[in-house]
């Protein structure tokens, strides 16, 4: 059965070790694994009720600098019907567990795990949880980046499993949940699941102009950040800056699955050398 991993929450015991945690923030890189996402590291947000959420990356000079990343979780009847302050911002939401009820510039939906929704900054969205347990879900946003001759795409609502993995060429251990068609040139970012089977590999240094963000949904595997490997499982979250190398080893008996962000389809910006 298929799981999405989530912050834990809690506090551990006092018993544990704190040099036994394995975060890691450098130049090219950040590892937050999941032990750290602990009650007193979420965040209270503005015109949001009954809500906490942990901030796993916002735009850093210097760092990575196109989006940030929450992992948001709604009590019983908690939301918001202002969720975004920013009006040049879209977001991709995709439900860890629970039921959330999102509303689309009037339109309703019901999402529960696997859900995943895509809303262009001109979209009015709100999210409530109608349910008597939590409802959990990731939520990226990334300032939109028009484009000459091309229209903000539409916002749309699917799911993990409507969708079709698409194996890299060569491979039947690595695939893509490609939300979005990577030719549609309207948008700017790409939030989808990548998914190896037990001993998938990356098997090159990927090094490119993409930031990224990976939150790790289900699995385990070796992953290499920059000169390092380090060993990530379920709820951990990466975070590359852009040009930093990037390789994977599945390990285990299970895939490992991950969300990633990147930032595509656009020139770079070259107002820092202004």
């Amino acid at each position: 059965m298929t799981s999405y991993a989530f912050p834990p929450g809690g506090l551990p015991g006092q018993d544990q070790d704190p040099s036994d945690s394995e975060a890691v923030f450098t130049d090219a890189y950040a590892v937050l694994p999941a032990g750290t996402m602990r009650d007193i590291t979420a965040s209270n947000l503005p015109g949001w009720r009954d809500a906490r959420a942990w901030i796993l990356a916002r735009p850093l000079g210097g760092f990575a600098e196109t989006f940030a990343q929450y992992a948001v979780e709604l009590a019983p009847g908690g939301g918001s019907d202002t969720p975004e302050p920013d009006p040049k911002a879209q977001a991709v939401l995709f439900v860890a567990s629970g039921t959330l009820r999102l509303t689309i510039d009037g339109a309703r939906h019901d999402l529960t795990a696997g859900g995943y929704a895509y809303l262009p900054h001109t979209a009015r969205w709100q999210v409530r949880n109608m349910t008597d347990d939590p409802a959990r879900f990731h939520w990226i946003r990334k300032r939109y980046t028009p484009a000459p001759d091309l229209s903000p795409p539409p916002a749309f609502v699917t799911s993990d499993a409507a969708m079709a993995p698409t194996p890299m060429p060569g491979t039947e251990n690595w695939a893509t949940t490609r939300f979005v068609d990577p030719g549609d040139m309207r948008h700017d970012m790409h939030v989808n699941i990548v998914t190896f089977q037990p001993g998938g590999r990356i098997p090159f240094a990927e090094t490119h102009v993409m930031e990224h963000g990976l939150y790790v949904l289900e699995g385990t595997a070796r992953y290499l950040l920059n000169t390092d490997w380090v060993t990530v499982g379920p709820g951990d979250f990466m975070w590359l800056r852009a040009f930093c190398p990037q390789a994977c080893i599945a390990t285990g008996d299970k895939p490992f699955r991950y969300l990633l962000y990147k930032d595509v389809n656009r020139h770079p910006d070259l107002s820092l050398n202004a």
